[in-house]
């Protein structure tokens, strides 16, 4: 930041510098008596008092400390939060969650029980493993892993608007 930028802040700062007695902050009277001496407004005395007394900060931290998350860096906006982008990806999920559940209601019951066990738990210790499909259904593993297979290519050309 710049301290003063125009010729009369750039008076007023090099007069307030030499004329300020201590480093303290000036009191209300020596701010009035300052801002008719140099012919200016208190509230500029005061700004530009401010503007002294301000020390630089570091963006980031100078050393290898793991206090990273207290450098004002870290306070800075992240792009990722800006609202357009969080409508746009809210959006594509949307569109991707809808996308999915026009693709689970193509199939049939006994293809979507499968997708369902074996993909849409919440934890993957819950999944269905090929065999315990089989025996519910009576059939090989090597069947149930056929009519997932079938159903997954399904599914993704269903799917494949939605991911757009």
């Amino acid at each position: 930041m710049k301290v003063a930028t125009t010729k009369a802040q750039r008076k007023l700062f090099f007069n307030l510098r030499s004329m300020k007695k201590s480093l303290s902050a000036m009191s209300p009277a020596e701010v009035n008596a300052m801002a008719r001496e140099l012919n200016v407004k208190p509230e500029d005395v005061v700004e530009m008092e401010t503007r002294l007394g301000g020390q630089d900060v570091a963006l980031e931290p100078l050393s290898d400390d793991e206090d990273e998350s207290f450098s004002p860096i870290a306070y800075l906006t992240n792009a990722e939060d800006e609202p357009g982008l969080v409508l746009q990806h809210r959006q594509t999920e949307r569109n991707k969650s809808e996308g999915l559940s026009r693709a689970l209601e193509s199939l049939d019951a006994r293809s979507r029980r499968i997708i369902e066990a074996r993909w849409l738990r919440d934890e993957e210790k819950d999944s269905a493993t090929l065999h315990d499909l089989a025996d519910e259904f009576g059939v090989s593993a090597e069947r149930i892993r056929q009519i997932e297979s079938q159903a997954m290519k399904k599914m993704r050309g269903l799917m494949a608007p939605a991911m757009a």
